[in-house]
């Protein structure tokens, strides 16, 4: 039962603190651990704050979770009263607007030995273990604070009962109260839940056990600057070599002064949309000046394409709508100049030079080519996802929670094409290059400014049909290989 509930209006989420261990009542600058663990959830979006007391032992811990889980709606976070963190880390996981089933994780090997370690695959929690259950093939460490979404809440309450079994009846070994979430995160993988993995990056999340141990961790939390850590985070890991490069070394200043405005990311990806006519426009002129500012509007737009997921990511403010208008508005600012592009060319130009005609061929042919290539990719993307949703399932089913080891995935080395992918994927210079060759949106409005600058639409035209049909190709033989093998 909890010892206490702290309630407020109007959020979703609701907080399960377990104060089971005496390193709950350690002291710190704001009281103790416990006191200072609910006053950073009073900060987030957090309704409920339910607090099981220490003294029933691991069953009755794990009973007050599965009652809590029940009565529930929205959101439910678990996290122990000794854990010493930084406010932000605890937001990675409670303001992520998925609102989905998340676990806090590190994978930084300063942070000691894996325990409990989990196993970590594109982005999910794959394999979660406790001192009773292994993972063979773990790369990062469960940090102790859970989601689970709303969706799950029935699952997470019969796992805690079948472990608060398990665990009056000794089936557990040696397990104490200090495990109740990492066991909870145990049950939830091997029910097939899929979870999150919200990576913590420079972030602290440490529990203590002693009071040396927490002044520490509280004293460890000063090295970060979390306001910085946000602003870095929101800035994507794994985009084109011209994003990272060329824009996103410099773009969080813009996400910043975006942010002290108050604009919405869909505001900014209004004003790109904006740019990228105007763009055209100039483009339509045909002169070498107008190309050049075409070119400068075309970078512009660019950028703020990739401010406003920036933006959407440091304010944590993602919405069906604005993803869905983000991927509209990216093809339409394409195409858009493409036209202008022609315009201005085809005005310069009279049909027995190949001007009209010829022209407006290249850039119809351009806009084929770039919706084979998104229809090759996004048709891929949802067979995978429905792999998932039902091979994936029934693939694996679910394991027992007394079985005290996971099975890891094959390490037969893939031949073939994708072997040769996964080799090159351990080079660095061979990983850029991969990403290049794909012709991202980066690269093409690189290309298309570049080219319109210094030479004329016909080559523009010529260098995209080039490039995105070699694109293309290898597309299709990526997607063939992954298909089949």
């Amino acid at each position: 039962m909890p010892e206490s509930t702290t309630t407020r209006e109007g959020l979703t989420a609701a907080a399960v603190v377990l104060a089971t261990t005496p390193a709950a009542r350690l002291s710190c600058a704001d009281g103790t651990l416990l006191d200072r663990v609910n006053d950073q959830l009073l900060m987030l979006p957090v309704r409920d704050v339910h607090v099981v007391p220490q003294g029933g032992g691991l069953g009755a811990d794990l009973r007050g979770v599965a009652k809590i889980a029940r009565i529930s709606t929205g959101t439910l976070v678990l996290l122990p009263a000794d854990l010493v963190a930084h406010t932000e880390a605890l937001a990675v996981l409670v303001e992520h607007p998925s609102r989905n089933t998340g676990a806090l994780v590190s994978a930084d090997a300063t942070v000691g030995p894996l325990r409990p370690p989990v196993r970590v695959e594109n982005g999910r929690v794959v394999a979660a273990g406790s001192s009773y259950h292994l993972v063979p093939e773990a790369n990062a460490t469960f940090r102790g604070v859970l989601q689970v979404g709303e969706a799950a809440l029935g699952t997470l309450a019969d796992i805690a009962d079948e472990l608060a079994e398990l665990a009056d009846t000794g089936r557990l070994g040696p397990v104490t109260p200090i495990e109740a979430i990492d066991l909870l995160l145990v049950g939830l993988v091997r029910s097939g839940v899929g979870v999150r993995a919200a990576q913590l990056g420079p972030l602290h999340a440490d529990r203590v056990a002693a009071q040396s141990a927490a002044d520490l961790a509280v004293t460890r939390l000063s090295d970060v600057d979390e306001a910085k850590v946000r602003l870095d985070t929101a800035v994507k890991v794994d985009d084109g070599f011209f994003a990272t490069f060329f824009v996103s070394s410099w773009s969080p200043h813009l996400v910043r002064l975006a942010a002290r405005l108050k604009l919405t990311p869909n505001a900014v990806t209004g004003i790109s949309v904006g740019l990228a006519v105007l763009a055209a426009v100039w483009f339509s002129e045909g002169t070498r000046g107008a190309q050049i500012l075409g070119a400068a509007l075309v970078l512009l737009s660019f950028v703020l394409d990739c401010v406003d997921g920036q933006l959407a990511r440091y304010t944590r403010t993602f919405s069906r709508l604005g993803a869905w208008v983000d991927a509209m508005a990216d093809r339409l600012k394409e195409y858009i100049v493409y036209v202008g592009l022609a315009i201005g060319y085809s005005a310069g130009h009279d049909a027995a030079n190949g001007g009209p005609e010829g022209i407006w061929r290249m850039a119809v042919a351009a806009m084929i080519l770039q919706m084979l290539r998104h229809m090759v990719d996004f048709s891929y993307k949802g067979a995978v996802a429905d792999a998932r949703r039902v091979g994936a399932t029934w693939a694996r089913p679910p394991r027992s929670l007394l079985e005290s080891e996971d099975v890891g995935r094959s390490a037969v080395p893939r031949r073939g094409v994708l072997g040769l992918a996964q080799r090159l994927e351990r080079e660095t210079v061979a990983r850029w290059l991969k990403k290049v060759i794909v012709l991202p949106i980066g690269e093409r409005m690189a290309l298309i400014a570049i080219t319109a600058a210094f030479f004329n639409a016909k080559v523009t035209f010529t260098a995209l049909l080039a490039w995105g049909g070699l694109a293309l190709l290898y597309q299709l033989v990526g997607r063939i290989a992954r298909s089949t093998s």
